[in-house]
This record gives structure tokens, C-alpha cells and sequence, in this order.
């Protein structure tokens, strides 16, 4: 079973399990016999991959002040750059694994923020592929013009963060947007695709999906998505001693400060909040709850064609193939997701945060250090409105403590949307045209109707993963590439796990079906996953 490519993955060169799905009750020693060749077999495959090393984008090698690499907490000089010898002892120390070194990494005087969980990259699962093999290609590196390109689009995000969803198509600052990061390299972008991701669901309707609009069906009550969330008008790290301290793991100065009324997501500054706060699958059970609520009397008309309890009227679906299974994998997706995330952060590519970048062209702007940063970064309009008006040309964050304290590429946020929306394709029917769509108002007081194109659960899944993942970026702490190729990490993650649950069921089922993000159609089944 080849779990490793990145287009291939799990393709028609699959090498065949020796078994078939379970047909009815066995005797229990031929049942633990069964278990046994199924683990042994999934084992066998995984192990006869061939997985090439991880290959890095050389900015870790290439630059001994280490510019481009992730080093918050640590001890850092008065420009910004880390210490190198904390740096080695730092490598040192992911290097050698031994877990009690890791309460002497090295810290700035006075650091108060943690590490988060580096430990995690020596994690294994025994479900799905472990992420160590896992391909992802590099990130762009420093001096590159596709990293000046990311920057310049961070900038114009901080500065549209205010202005609804609905009036981009009309806002000066929107159209100048589009017209600097045409100019940077965004070929063929226009109003309608301003900052949206790169599937056809999430380029139709609104830019934000209604799962994260729609009330939510939870138990004994309905929860309604509208939130008390941040006022608008507040950045942060925008002077060059806060953005220092933040660097060196001080607690934040500053923090926000929240209406008093609650609002749906209608601009970047809510949807922002909204990330800050989620926890790994929340966005993607919530969608699960309300997409099950569509279906009809019996509730089974949103499930998967190939799901073999829909339409049954003697029996539905619930511990396999059903809601407690639906719920549970996403669950299992997102650790899955996060584990081969911090594999990929802390073992493979360590890249620094947008915020860091932010502060080197600070400082080659202000004459205190040249860097080899690509020329257009330094003269596009979006940084020059930025400076003007926040005073520096710190890239503004949303979040009072800037980044997290990890290293950003992948996104752990899209590798978990990735691996959760795959999950949720696999079970629900993509084609079923979404009832009653909505949007919100561009105050966020309310939701009207959406009076557009039909949404597609399948398109609006996929839009789902790209706010949950691109929402990271609007807030400052992830470039684009981190959300993007985290989203197709994530993919390859739930595609792993999907396969191994293929082998679960006794029912006759033809597998779970699905499109690809890159709009490929796939079956799984039998523990292999193959084009359909």
C-alpha cells in the first residue's frame, strides 16, 4: 500500500492487502486471527514504502544569523536575531530527543512563554501513516520572490481585516489590493478571488462557509454562531520594543478588548477571533451536527452514495458508518494531523513566523542591517499604507501575543482542516445542494438569505477547510504556503486513516468515494485508495 506520494498518494500502484472486508460473525479465535493478518499486513505494506527524505528549503544552513528560522523564546540580540550558540544548543537538542534536555532549552532573561509541545515530533501512531513519511515539499524560502509575494499579501490582509466580506467587491482598498498583488506574482486574481484558496468550492458564494454560519444542533439545544468578538481597529507588535519582548517570550503588553454584542463572522476580524479560539476539530463536528440535521425525516439523504444504510428502512447507521463513526474519526484526523505537523515544524523545516519577517524588513527599512530580502517586498504599496499607518513596517498581528510558539510551516490549523474536511467528504454526499443558504450581514448583526449559485455540501466543505486554514494567515502568524500545502499534508493524513478504517466494516460497502482538493476523484476501499 503506497501512502507516500504526493500526487500518487495511495494510487492504482497500491500493493493489494491480502483480505477483503469481514462477511458476518467468526468463531473468536478466527476473529483474533483475522485482527492479527489485517495489523501484520497493514504493517507489511507500510513498511515495504520506499520514503524518500525530507527535503528543506536550505535557509536553516544557508544563513548563520538564522533569519529564517523559528527561535521565539530564545535569547535574541537588539535587531531581532537570535543567539547562534543558543541556536546550536537548541538543534542539539531536537537532534538528540532526550526528554529531560528539554527543560534547559535555551531563554531569553525573563522569557514567561513556553515552547509548545516540541516532544511531539518524536510521536508515533499506530493508525494511519506514521509522518515521518509523509512527503511536503519545502517552504519558499527567504529571499525568494514567492516568500516577498506571501508578505505582501499578509500586509494587505491586516489592512482590509476591518472591511466586510460583502463590500470587497466594491472597496478601494480591495481593488488596490488586487492590483499590488497582481503586480506581486497572483496571477489571474480579481475581486472575487481576493484571498481565497484554490478549489472551486471555495471560489463559489460567499467567501465564508455556512458552516460557520448556521446554527448548530448540540444535544438539548441550538447553538447560534454569532460571537462576542474583538472590536475592530487593533493591532499589535507594531513597535519595534513590543515586537522585541515578543520575541523574546515576554507576556503580551497589550490585550483585546471585545463588543459588548454578539456578531456572525462578517470580516477578517472576527473570523481571526474565531481561529484563535477553536479547538482542533470543533469547525468540522460542527459541520458534521448540522449537515446531519439535513437530511430529511430519516436523515440519511445527505450521506454518501455509497454509505450502505442509506435509504435502508429496516436499520441506520451509528458505531460503523454512522454518526458515533463520523464524529469519532475526526476526532483521530485532527491528532493524526497535528502529530505529522509538528513532525514536519520541529524536525524538518523549523521556518520562522510572518512576524519575524515583518521585523527584518523593519530593520532594512530603518538602515540598521541589510538583508537579502527580494527587492519588490520593499516598494509595493501595501507596505508603504501599512507604515503609514501604524508608524513601522512591522507586519501588523491580530493577536496580542503574535505567533504561537511553534514554527509555522505547516499550518497545524490546515493540516488539521485538511485531514477533517477529507474525513467529512468521505461520509457525506458533496453533490447535496445545501437548503436555505445565508450570509451575513456586512455589520455581522445578522444572517439574509443567499440568493447566488447553489452550494454544494462538498464545495462548502472545502471552503470550511480554507477559512479555518487561510484564517490563520489574515491574523499574521501563517504565510499562504503554510495553510496551503498544511491543507494537502492534512489530506494525505485523513486518506491514511480512511484506508485503515475501510477494513473496519462488515457491511457491503463500496467505500468511501470523494474529490480530491485538487478536484481528483477517489475511491477507498479494501485499505487502498485509488482513482475513481
Amino acid at each position: 500500500m503506497n501512502l507516500i506520494s504526493r500526487r500518487g498518494f495511495l494510487t492504482a500502484s497500491a500493493i493489494a492487502l491480502p483480505f477483503g472486508a469481514i462477511a458476518g460473525p467468526l468463531p473468536p479465535e478466527f476473529r483474533r486471527q483475522e485482527v492479527f493478518d489485517r495489523r501484520r499486513g497493514l504493517a507489511q505494506a507500510e513498511l515495504a514504502r520506499r520514503v524518500p527524505a525530507p527535503a528543506t528549503n536550505g535557509d536553516e544552513e544557508r544563513y548563520p544569523d538564522r533569519r529564517a528560522s523559528f527561535s521565539k523564546t530564545m535569547p535574541h540580540d537588539e535587531l531581532g536575531e537570535v543567539d547562534p550558540d543558543a541556536y546550536r544548543t537548541w538543534l542539539d537538542i531536537l537532534a538528540n530527543g532526550d526528554s529531560a534536555a528539554f527543560e534547559h532549552v535555551p531563554r531569553a532573561p525573563g522569557a514567561v512563554e513556553r515552547l509548545n509541545n516540541p516532544q511531539a515530533a518524536y510521536s508515533i501512531d499506530l493508525l494511519g501513516t506514521d509522518a515521518a513519511a509523509l512527503s511536503l515539499r519545502p517552504p519558499p524560502p527567504f529571499a525568494g520572490r514567492t516568500m516577498a509575494a506571501e508578505m505582501a499579501e499578509l500586509y494587505w490582509l491586516a489592512l482590509l481585516r476591518d472591511v466586510p466580506f460583502r463590500d470587497f467587491a466594491t472597496h478601494p482598498l480591495a481593488q488596490a489590493a488586487v492590483a499590488d498583488l497582481r503586480a506581486m506574482g497572483f496571477e489571474n486574481l480579481d475581486l472575487a478571488s481576493l484571498f481565497r484558496g484554490e478549489t472551486a468550492g471555495e471560489r463559489s458564494g460567499p467567501l465564508i462557509s455556512q458552516f460557520l454560519w448556521r446554527d448548530i444542533p448540540y444535544g438539548l439545544q441550538t447553538v447560534e454562531q454569532r460571537f462576542r468578538v474583538p472590536s475592530r481597529r487593533q493591532e499589535f507588535l507594531t513597535t519595534f520594543p513590543d515586537w522585541l519582548a515578543c520575541q523574546r517570550g515576554a507576556k503580551a503588553r497589550a490585550a483585546l478588548y471585545f463588543d459588548p454584542s454578539h456578531r456572525y463572522i462578517s470580516s477578517y476580524r472576527e473570523l481571526v477571533e474565531y481561529v484563535h479560539r477553536d479547538f482542533s476539530f470543533q469547525p468540522f463536528m460542527d459541520a458534521a451536527l448540522i449537515m446531519l440535521s439535513m437530511g430529511g425525516n430519516r436523515g440519511d439523504a445527505v450521506l454518501s452514495p455509497t454509505n450502505p444504510y442509506r435509504g435502508s428502512s429496516s436499520q441506520f447507521g451509528d458505531i460503523t458508518l454512522g454518526n458515533k463513526n463520523i464524529l469519532t474519526l475526526l476526532a483521530e484526523a485532527a491528532l493524526l494531523g497535528q502529530k505529522a505537523s509538528y513532525y514536519h515544524k520541529w524536525q524538518v523545516h523549523r521556518r520562522a513566523r510572518p512576524e519575524v519577517i515583518g521585523g527584518h524588513i523593519d530593520v532594512h527599512l530603518s538602515s540598521r542591517k541589510s538583508y537579502d530580502l527580494d527587492p519588490s517586498i520593499l516598494t509595493y504599496e501595501g507596505l508603504a499604507r501599512s507604515k503609514s499607518q501604524t508608524g513601522s513596517w512591522l507586519l501588523p498581528q491580530a493577536y496580542p501575543e503574535g505567533s504561537p510558539t511553534h514554527p509555522a510551516y505547516p499550518a497545524a490549523h490546515a493540516v488539521n482542516a485538511g485531514a477533517c474536511a477529507t474525513v467529512l467528504k468521505a461520509f457525506f454526499d458533496e453533490r447535496y445542494v445545501i437548503p436555505d443558504p445565508v450570509e451575513a450581514a456586512p455589520d455581522g448583526g445578522r444572517l439574509d438569505s443567499w440568493h447566488g449559485a447553489d452550494l454544494t455540501l462538498g464545495g462548502e466543505i472545502d471552503k470550511l477547510a480554507a477559512n479555518i486554514a487561510l484564517g490563520r494567515d489574515a491574523a499574521g502568524v501563517h504565510f499562504r504556503s503554510d495553510s496551503i500545502q498544511g491543507l494537502k499534508l492534512g489530506e494525505d493524513v485523513a486518506l491514511a486513516l480512511l484506508a485503515e478504517t475501510s477494513l473496519t466494516y462488515s457491511e457491503q460497502f463500496d467505500g468511501f468515494v470523494l474529490n480530491r482538493f485538487d478536484g481528483t476523484r477517489m475511491r477507498i476501499t479494501k485499505g487502498t485508495v485509488r482513482s475513481s
